[in-house]
């Protein structure tokens, strides 16, 4: 007995699941391969792996079900084409430790010069962070910029919680040290890690 499976209704389905997801998925792509078009070859190729599984996806979430197959196939891209980049450097002093903390003014403020500041400190931010090896960026775009909880991002990342939580502590620390590299003028690399 063979079964039929209703084309249309999982098109719509994923339409309505998954196509809202897109700017997500472009910006964790974006973050990850640090590149705009590399981002839109990623997300292409990963929203064509969505819809061929789209059949298995149970649950009525799908945004890390989503980034989950983004980042994967970021990863993919990646060791095809940065292999030194998808390494993730482990360092014991720095594990488990929490930073917290914002990086902007107060979002009430709106005076000319608040304003230019604020564009300034994007601008730091989006270098501090394409900065970090990737492993790192990763999860602190999908905690701070993509507000997905500790157990949504393991889930993405497929890592355990612990882990997560001692990669995004570390990703803050050294996002805060290039930071403050970068606004005394001096190298935002990743150096020595």
């Amino acid at each position: 007995m063979s079964v039929q499976r209703n084309p249309g209704g999982n098109t719509l389905r994923f339409g309505d699941m998954v196509l809202p997801h897109l700017d997500s998925a472009y910006n964790l792509a974006r973050w990850l391969t640090r590149d705009d078009h590399d981002a839109q070859d990623v997300v292409q190729e990963a929203y064509m792996r969505a819809f061929r599984s789209f059949d298995g996806f149970r649950g009525d979430n799908a945004r890390p079900w989503l980034l989950a197959i983004v980042r994967n196939t970021c990863y993919t891209w990646l060791s095809r084409n940065r292999r030194a980049e998808v390494e993730v450097p482990y360092d014991e002093e720095l594990h488990g430790s929490e930073v917290h903390g914002s990086f902007g003014p107060d979002a009430h403020d709106a005076n000319p010069e608040t304003i230019i500041s604020r564009r300034d400190d994007v601008r730091l931010v989006d270098e501090a962070l394409a900065g970090l090896p990737v492993g790192y960026r990763e999860v602190v775009v999908l905690r701070d910029i993509e507000d997905l909880s500790y157990k949504e991002i393991a889930v993405v990342a497929g890592l355990p919680i612990g882990t997560v939580m001692s990669r995004l502590a570390r990703g803050r620390r050294m996002l805060t040290k290039q930071l403050a590299q970068l606004r005394k003028g001096g190298s935002g690399g990743s150096d020595g890690m």
